[in-house]
């Protein structure tokens, strides 16, 4: 497993330094935070929204802003949510039009619905690795009040997640995340534009929500399945799925026949129908 980080903006590539005489956010080892320096990625990153079909954005990890004041430019109501006491004060002080729109929380704890209620937002963010799938599977739970969702991870982990099926890499979050998303890898950010740099690339991602989420097989079902089988996942389906206690005249069914990164999204869905009649 890569070694993960925490990244936070700052709003001038200066900013960057650990430390500073002028105030700037130090950075804390025990978060693994590594700042960006490069304005032009910070600007890029926040152009991946199209800001289309929603007046609200909420950023996660915001740090000392250097994406949050792109954000700002946009005729937009930009929430940001911060669990570092050290980086809110910062924000505070240096972004007066974020007052009241300062969220001192865990996203992965928190009721957004305390922010925004039942509207649409979309999120961005440069996501802190040791979470970042967390996120991911949150935002799919909150997926009703989310149209877009873009940022940048770790570069497997983004790669990961937009990955069709047949490779490697395909996975669980491929399979969940483009039941409900179109997902697609937008470029890839080297660590020589944060200070002090990680070991890894990153990558930045855009999500942007199907017109019908429903699903035509049992959703929750879906889930477990897809699940269970990528715990095994050198193993055909057959094997991997016998939890399930399926008859056999089910399983001789030759999509029990593969292994799980052979199925593409819609033949996962197709799986699950076949199981659903049998499913305790």
């Amino acid at each position: 497993m890569k070694k993960s980080f925490k990244k936070k903006g700052g709003n001038h590539q200066r900013s960057a330094m650990s430390q500073s005489a002028e105030g700037d956010v130090k950075a804390k080892k025990h978060l693994g935070q590594h700042f960006l320096t490069d304005e032009g990625v910070a600007e890029k990153i926040a152009g991946t929204l199209s800001y289309s079909g929603y007046e609200k954005v909420l950023e996660i990890g915001p740090g000392m802003g250097v994406l949050t004041k792109y954000l700002l430019k946009k005729d937009l109501d930009v929430h940001v949510i911060e669990i570092d006491r050290e980086s809110v004060a910062y924000l505070q002080e240096h972004y007066p039009a974020l007052q009241g729109k300062i969220h001192e929380k865990d996203f992965l704890k928190y009721d957004v619905s305390e922010i925004f209620g039942q509207e649409q937002f979309a999120i961005i963010g440069n996501f802190p690795y040791n979470i970042s799938t967390q996120i991911v599977f949150k935002m799919l739970e909150l997926r009703e009040y989310i149209p877009e969702f873009s940022g940048m991870f770790q570069k497997e982990v983004a790669q990961r997640i937009c990955e069709k099926e047949g490779n490697k890499t395909y996975g669980i979050l491929s399979v969940l995340v483009q039941a409900f998303y179109e997902a697609e890898y937008l470029f890839t950010v080297p660590p020589s534009v944060f200070n002090p740099p990680p070991k890894v690339d990153s990558g930045v991602l855009r999500l942007t929500r199907k017109e019908d989420l429903s699903l035509p097989c049992d959703e929750k079902l879906f889930f477990r399945v897809v699940k269970t089988a990528f715990q095994q996942r050198r193993k055909t389906l057959r094997n991997s799925l016998k939890i399930f206690d399926l008859p056999e005249n089910i399983t001789e069914d030759s999509i029990f026949g593969l292994r799980p990164e052979q199925l593409s999204t819609a033949r996962f869905i197709e799986l699950t129908q076949k199981i659903q009649p049998h499913a305790v």
